[in-house]
């Protein structure tokens, strides 16, 4: 049988600690609301926590592959502009080397042949000095290969060979900083020279163009990969919203009706003055 007394009220304490239980869920509730977020904190859930500043940390490092990436990949699409337009060169230099081995050109012919090809060949040393980016040059003599970073630790790459489309280089060949068509045996002799370099160049091409379908097919799939994992961290820590409205509104609810119980508690004791009247 419950006691009546004034020192202790057993009612109010109930109320009390049922009210303070509300507001603290209310609290939390609120937070989650104003947050978005289940796991705000390592105080929320440790564990999860833990997990998904993991996940972030490799998301994250995620970004800076994709910039590796898509580095590599201009380098490599600046160094394809550059070997297109030696092959296009090439190609108009055989043209004039065919012509020149007539023999039957006169000496004014001849030369404007040659003037021609002279700066063409001209043309691709330019085409190679200035295939440049962020200061990479894959087509020159000793150029840069291409190590893009392929996952978060940086223990893998991507690599994408340089290409030597330099005149006298390994693509190139014998076609050097001087040759000439000026004899009809010097373009006699040219045709089967542009023949091995036009072949040389396009098998250049074709590495360069692998390389930089590798990059973008890559650079793809970390993009998917980082997302995912966005998407990961977000069901391990972000909170149900309609479902903490939902809370929200209950909550409330109960909280007004705690503080209702607690005032009724309270009354209890001044009842008893109704004993001595």
């Amino acid at each position: 049988m419950p006691m009546n007394s004034v020192n202790t009220n057993t009612g109010a304490m109930l109320a009390l600690q049922n009210l303070n239980a509300t507001n603290t869920d209310l609290q939390v509730t609120q937070g989650r609301i104003n947050t978005g977020k289940r796991v705000g904190s390592v105080k929320d859930n440790g564990a999860i926590w833990a997990i998904a500043q993991n996940q972030r940390a490799t998301s994250n490092s995620l970004n800076a592959v994709k910039e590796s990436l898509q580095r590599g990949q201009s380098t490599v699409d600046v160094a394809i502009s550059a070997g297109e337009t030696i092959s296009d060169l090439l190609i108009t230099m055989k043209e004039k080397a065919l012509a020149a081995a007539d023999s039957s050109l006169d000496a004014n012919s001849r030369t404007a042949l040659n003037d021609d090809f002279i700066s063409l060949r001209d043309q691709i040393t330019k085409a190679v000095d200035n295939a440049i980016f962020n200061g990479a040059n894959m087509v020159k003599a000793t150029g840069t290969t291409v190590e893009a970073l392929a996952n978060a630790d940086a223990s893998s790459v991507i690599t994408v060979a340089a290409q030597d489309l330099s005149l006298g280089g390994t693509a190139l060949g014998t076609l050097g900083a001087t040759s000439s068509i000026g004899t009809q045996s010097l373009a006699s002799a040219m045709i089967a020279t542009l023949n091995t370099a036009i072949t040389n160049v396009s098998s250049a091409l074709s590495k360069l163009g692998t390389g930089s379908t590798s990059l973008a097919s890559h650079l793809k799939f970390v993009g998917k990969l980082q997302d995912t994992l966005d998407a990961g961290v977000g069901n391990l820590v972000d909170a149900d919203l309609a479902k903490e409205s939902a809370k929200l509104q209950s909550l409330q609810t109960k909280q007004q009706l705690g503080i209702q119980a607690l005032s009724i508690a309270n009354q209890a004791s001044s009842t008893l003055l109704s004993l001595f009247r």
